[in-house]
């Protein structure tokens, strides 16, 4: 029994594509998308509604706090036991997303760290950084785990800090070895569009976020206490309307940043998925024969 896997860059048409595959095969979607557990951040996730899912199961849509921090790890914790479930039911589970980390979770056997993570340990490293400097904290995991510090850049704080945080765990992450063999049979397809007609997608998206209500969102956010020191704000279109009420930017400006934040995203998206091994590309944007064929291909397999 094999995974299906419909991944690619924001605004492809991946929901619609696997709501489609679902109804042939009969099963469910695992979403795998990291603003889509969040709940309360429905618009600017463009979280598909019940009109859109059609009656398909949607599962870790809606499964966190605005203030939590979720994490790949907590991510795979969730999502193993789902796929299992529904293969013990004779059931293909899709999978469907655009966060990469959270597909490989369940395609292989990732450490992530081999440890939780620590809450005090990562404020610890976030002061010395802010009275300090970036580099004084990349010095010190220079010093602690040189292999680690020379595949990072000293400014990427966050990637820096988590390898100070796993030595403090008791391990250096560059003795951490990941095994790259699947551990399920799978297919993946992704949409292939020329690069100005998926920016088009892009801008064409956030301006009906912006129609159907992404400022009033973000405000209730606000309201409650959210702010950009939590995880979820710091979402493609979160961060920058939070940046316009806070007076950082003007409308069109937060406007046009997001839809450049989103088109970089978007290229950093393709760049990932072209290494799942055996990625297929879709060129025709036709929902229901692309499912069709991909279910097809799918039945002649099992």
């Amino acid at each position: 029994m094999k995974l299906l896997i419909i991944c690619g860059p924001t605004a492809s048409g991946k929901s619609a594509l696997a709501v489609e595959c679902a109804k042939i095969l009969d099963s469910e979607i695992i979403s795998a998308d990291s603003m889509n557990v969040y709940k309360r951040l429905d618009i600017g996730t463009a979280k598909p509604d019940d009109d859109e899912k059609q009656g398909i199961k949607h599962h870790l849509i809606d499964v966190a706090d605005p203030k939590d921090n979720f994490t790949v790890g907590n991510y795979r914790e969730l999502a193993l036991p789902i796929v299992e479930n529904l293969l013990s039911r004779d059931k293909i589970p899709i999978i469907c997303g655009g966060t990469g980390f959270y597909i490989n979770s369940l395609l292989y056997n990732y450490s992530y760290g081999k440890g939780i993570g620590n809450p005090q340990v990562r404020e610890k490293y976030k002061e010395l950084s802010k009275i300090h400097g970036n580099s004084y904290v990349y010095e010190i995991l220079k010093e602690k785990d040189r292999e680690s510090a020379e595949k990072l850049h000293p400014n990427d704080l966050k990637r820096v800090i988590r390898a100070l945080e796993i030595f403090e765990n008791g391990i250096k992450k560059s003795d951490i070895r990941d095994d790259m063999t699947p551990r399920y049979e799978y297919s993946a397809y992704s949409f292939l569009y020329p690069r100005e007609e998926l920016y088009s997608r892009i801008d064409a998206r956030v301006d009906k976020m912006i129609e159907y209500g992404l400022i009033n969102e973000v405000k209730n956010l606000q309201k409650d206490g959210i702010t950009l020191e939590n995880q979820c704000m710091q979402g493609i279109g979160y961060k920058e309307i939070y940046g316009y009420l806070t007076g950082e930017y003007t409308l069109s400006e937060a406007i046009e940043l997001i839809k450049l934040n989103t088109r970089h995203y978007a290229k950093r998206q393709i760049t990932f998925f072209k290494k799942i091994s055996g990625l297929q590309y879709l060129e025709s944007v036709d929902i229901k024969s692309n499912a069709a064929k991909i279910c097809e291909r799918i039945y002649k397999s099992i």
